[in-house]
């Protein structure tokens, strides 16, 4: 199995002492990368610019299209407390930036797919935002933003059949309000169901749905992943996985309790079947908080890559 790895250094969100304030390891990537590296295990290719202005700005409502200019709205996205002094610019270079380079490498990714080379990015995956809310540590949807800019470019019709399967930890509901409407999209997704968010009408919008307990650990996780996946069929043009790997027992946020080998396991067995089925591939890097989360990444891209 060929998979190409989409990667850039804007990737890194160093946000220097504010990391005290958010769990998330914005310089995982890097670390990820150095592994791979290291190990041999894959080539690494760039996206070759940053998503457009303009496509952002084309998903969004014009409502969050005002706010995500402003302070206050995206360090509620961010969940981080308001800081006076902390200007809009640095907040837009050290951590709207990256994400913009991510959703970049989304779409970079989504076109190897449709061109014949699976791929994953090690960020996106930004299941919580949508155009008309930016909410989660997420500001820009990827997964829309990419979907979009492929049906502008003929890349993929409006016709088209696409699939997304959320094995992050947490419920994505920016995904579900994004695609609402859109019955061509298909959403699998397994989730710790005692967690946030818990928001009925975007849960309700999940075709394939695996609400779990918290607590859940590996071996009734992959039983209930399995379950749902032989519900899938052949017919879609692409496929987003959103790999979150807050799925972890470390992860101090997800609360359910794999380890890293049955994290991997799961990146397996989604492949697997979508590789039966014939669906071109995008996996994504989705949330992550404990310290074993690049370690789980690197080990599923060997299941996935190997």
């Amino acid at each position: 199995m060929s998979v190409k790895i989409i990667y850039h250094d804007n990737y890194n969100i160093d946000i220097g002492l504010l990391k005290f304030l958010h769990p998330f390891d914005g310089m995982k990537f890097g670390k990820v990368v150095a592994q791979l590296r290291h190990e041999k295990l894959i080539d690494i290719v760039e996206p070759a610019q940053c998503i457009p202005e303009a496509a952002v700005n084309n998903f969004f409502s014009s409502l969050t299209r005002r706010l995500v200019l402003h302070k206050r709205p995206v360090l509620e996205a961010l969940e981080a407390p308001y800081i006076p002094l902390l200007p809009y610019s640095w907040l837009d270079k050290r951590i709207l930036l990256p994400m913009r380079w991510g959703v970049a490498g989304t779409l970079a990714a989504a076109q190897s797919a449709l061109s014949g080379v699976d791929a994953w990015n090690l960020a996106g995956g930004y299941h919580h935002a949508n155009p008309h809310s930016m909410e989660g540590f997420c500001i820009y949807n990827d997964i829309g933003i990419s979907y979009q800019q492929l049906i502008a470019s003929g890349e993929l019709t409006a016709d088209d059949k696409i699939l997304i399967i959320d094995i992050d930890a947490h419920h994505g509901n920016g995904n579900a309000r994004t695609f609402i409407d859109n019955t061509n999209v298909t959403l699998l997704d397994v989730y710790n169901a005692d967690i946030y968010p818990n928001t009925p009408v975007s849960r309700q919008r999940v075709d394939i749905a695996v609400p779990l307990p918290t607590g859940t650990g590996g071996e009734l996780y992959l039983n209930k992943l399995s379950a749902a996946l032989e519900q899938l069929s052949s017919g879609y043009k692409l496929a987003f996985v959103v790999a979150g790997t807050d799925v972890l027992a470390t992860d101090p946020l997800g609360g359910l309790s794999l380890s890293v080998a049955e994290v991997a396991q799961s990146h397996r067995l989604v492949y697997q079947c979508l590789k039966a089925l014939h669906i071109p591939t995008v996996f994504l890097g989705g949330g992550g908080y404990g310290k074993d989360s690049a370690a789980a990444i690197v080990a599923g891209i060997r299941e996935v890559a190997g």
